[in-house]
């Protein structure tokens, strides 16, 4: 099936991240790409000691979307479409039974990968693979092919305050 964690809250990755433990511990394969997220993050270490996950993601730190420069752009879209592509092969090639593709909708809306491969992926999902999508502002022809959608909404954060992520909570 294919779940979507959405909104304007903080959860959507913490939520993929819950899916892959149980996942893990049932014995399943997992497949998690992190996209717009080449920064340590504190979750890389807990995912690394998962036995049957397996973490992608680009190489470094491209930084937020809107301070990137053509090259930065250019570059971590080459890496998202290379993402999507290894994806679209562990799906077709049944190597994973569980594919998370963290932060789809922010790269997704700001043009940082190829549309019509993450409609593919969306498309030609079969029955016996889960796969989780999260972010903002997903695309209603996203939206229409999935079994579970979670809307995580924001009520109060931190960050209203001037209170800037901490490392274990946020990331």
């Amino acid at each position: 099936m294919i779940e979507i964690y959405c909104g304007s809250g903080k959860g959507k990755t913490t939520a993929a991240l819950g899916l892959t433990m149980r996942a893990a511990g049932a014995g399943m394969r997992v497949l998690f790409v992190q996209l717009l997220k080449g920064g340590e993050t504190s979750e890389l270490a807990s995912l690394r000691r998962l036995p049957g996950v397996t973490v992608r993601r680009c190489d470094r730190d491209y930084g937020f979307t809107f301070r990137m420069n053509d090259d930065d752009r250019a570059a971590i879209t080459a890496c998202h479409n290379a993402l999507l592509a290894e994806a679209l092969a562990a799906m077709q090639q049944r190597k994973a039974d569980l594919i998370v593709i963290d932060e789809l909708f922010a790269a997704y809306n700001a043009g940082l990968l190829d549309k019509a491969a993450a409609r593919q992926l969306v498309q030609q999902c079969p029955p016996e693979i889960e796969l989780v999508l999260t972010g903002r502002e997903p695309d209603p022809v996203l939206l229409e092919a999935a079994d579970y959608i979670s809307e995580i909404q924001a009520v109060r954060h931190p960050f209203a305050k001037g209170i800037t992520a901490r490392k274990g909570i946020e990331y």
